[in-house]
């Protein structure tokens, strides 16, 4: 069986990092149909073309997509990140962002399941009288009792396949109306996995244990913005952001689900073959995974925990974790 594919390699080293991550799904023998889509800042640039609609409706008959990095330094922050990755998520469902960290040395197991569309990064707020010295920016939080209930079903679901916990992260002591929310969803969701063990930190209290006690987590739920901000700390902890893969999934299957490394487009090494292709071909597994091809997504995530992988160059790496996967 094939799997139709759309692949956004987008800017910088995000073509690069893609292409050792085909070349690795390719060894293990899995079929893809991939469909190429010029996207990104560089995109942007010669037309100003971001994410055209009629593209996103094209990828609702796709089976997931696969994503390098998008953005240019010389483009304004924000519009690229907005109009594609945002636009994305919201318009295909993408309501969970799953990232896993493992890292042996430290003795880091964990993922941290996101919440994807809601939250602060919904878009509700505004500007009045800007550029005056009475200025005035808000910026509010949407929390929907379905949007949280969803994503913490996710995680439970999530723990109850791994070692059996759930932490909870928020700051319902100061954020008391969205904290209400997430806490009480998460309580009654509970009661239905009596299986799974809970417990609940403050954003604050996560971010010390992330880096003084990382082992004691199985799998942590939080909403937008707190899990932006945590997946980047946990990366750090893990070996490194370039090390780092993510998925933004629609768990429903009613539109595709997108799989990414998280780290940029570092447009300072592009084109010299050294950036390290690791999270975009564990990105590759995770999709993989997503798609029922567990064991070439188990061996590729097996291979790639083998530090002896972790060559020189680009290529290199992508060619001995290949070579090991056929």
């Amino acid at each position: 069986m094939s799997h139709r594919i759309g692949i956004i390699g987008g800017d910088g080293i995000g073509p690069e990092v893609i292409a050792e991550g085909l070349k690795v799904i390719s060894a293990t023998g899995v079929k893809l149909e991939t469909i190429t889509y010029d996207l990104g800042g560089a995109r942007y640039g010669r037309d100003g073309t971001v994410l055209p609609d009629e593209v996103i409706e094209e990828w609702r008959d796709l089976d997931a997509l696969y994503l390098g990095a998008v953005g240019t330094p010389e483009l304004p922050p924000g519009l690229i990140e907005r109009g594609l990755l945002l636009k994305m998520r919201f318009a295909l469902d993408l309501y969970v962002n799953l990232r896993p960290f493992t890292y042996e040395e430290n003795n880091i197991d964990f993922s941290v399941v996101r919440e994807n569309t809601e939250g602060s990064y919904a878009g509700e707020g505004g500007v009045l009288r800007q550029g005056t010295a009475n200025e005035i920016a808000t910026q509010g939080s949407v929390n929907t009792r379905m949007g949280v209930e969803r994503c913490i079903r996710f995680a439970f679901d999530l723990a109850a396949r791994r070692r059996g916990h759930l932490t909870l992260v928020h700051k319902t002591n100061v954020l008391t109306f969205a904290g209400d929310l997430w806490e009480r969803t998460f309580n009654e969701v509970a009661d239905e996995y009596p299986e799974v063990e809970t417990a609940y930190n403050h954003v604050d209290a996560a971010c010390i244990y992330f880096v003084q006690s990382p082992e004691q987590y199985d799998v942590i739920v939080t909403d937008n913005l707190f899990g932006d901000i945590l997946t980047d700390l946990g990366g750090a902890i893990s070996g490194g952001i370039g090390m780092a893969a993510s998925a933004n999934l629609n768990p429903s299957r009613t539109g595709p689900s997108m799989f990414e490394p998280v780290h940029g487009s570092a447009p300072d090494i592009a084109g010299q073959g050294v950036a390290n292709p690791t999270a975009a071909i564990l990105s590759g597994a995770m999709m993989l995974d997503f798609l029922g091809e567990n064991h070439a997504a188990h061996r590729i995530k097996e291979v790639c925990a083998d530090p002896e992988v972790q060559v020189q160059g680009t290529a290199a790496i992508g060619d001995a974790i290949a070579e090991r996967v056929s």
